[in-house]
């Protein structure tokens, strides 16, 4: 597999190209989990309101078994403080249902912040990406043998602009059926150079 071209200014290209890439999602990454710890600064109130609530509610029915033990009206006087620790115990869940709001919105957040830009740029530089690996890598097994050049060289007749297949050969697609070494080479060598791929890698045809 071909990750990079040969010519050196292609390749710094991509090699910038990936870095920039793998920096933008790191980027990316550390925004969501600033933006996730930054949101669940709102659960505070939420959690301070559950711990409130949960030992008000233990303290309120502390006191109503305390109360249960005064003879006689004990019954009575314990009624109110467990009515009162229902209620905290209602705002104890309450601040919990809050805490658990913010932090699942704080989870989804933090996900937007980082999936929607990293997909965004790999969308687009991905599939750049994988049609240069395999072309080039195609090409690299072409270049190795007589008939890959030969293919190089067909392939140049049919994608190259006309203008450089003229400095080539006045015919250049007689030739190619010809087999005119030096034509094809030459074919070839526009076809790899157009790659990012080197044509001194390139085997020579034989006449």
């Amino acid at each position: 597999m071909k990750l990079y071209a040969d010519t050196p200014a292609r390749r710094t290209r991509q090699i910038v190209g990936d870095l920039w890439a793998l920096a933008w999602t790191a980027f990316c990454v550390w925004l969501a989990v600033k933006v996730f710890d930054v949101t669940m600064a709102l659960a505070a109130p939420g959690r301070t309101m559950e711990s409130a609530g949960a030992t008000m509610a233990d303290k309120l029915r502390d006191a109503g078994k305390s109360a249960d033990k005064v003879p006689v009206v004990g019954d009575k006087l314990s009624k109110p403080f467990d009515g009162a620790g229902g209620a905290a115990d209602s705002i104890a869940h309450a601040g919990r249902a809050q805490a658990e709001a913010v932090h699942t919105f704080a989870w989804w957040l933090a996900i937007a912040v980082a999936i929607v830009p990293i997909a965004m740029l790999l969308s687009v530089y991905l599939p750049m990406r994988w049609r240069f690996i395999r072309r080039a890598s195609t090409h690299v097994r072409l270049r190795n043998t007589e008939a890959g050049v030969d293919l190089l060289a067909l392939r140049a007749i049919t994608g190259q602009p006309l203008k450089v297949l003229s400095a080539i050969s006045a015919d250049p697609a007689g030739d190619w059926r010809a087999g005119n070494p030096p034509v094809i080479r030459a074919l070839a060598a526009v076809e790899l150079r157009d790659c990012g791929l080197k044509p001194s890698a390139m085997i020579t045809p034989r006449s």
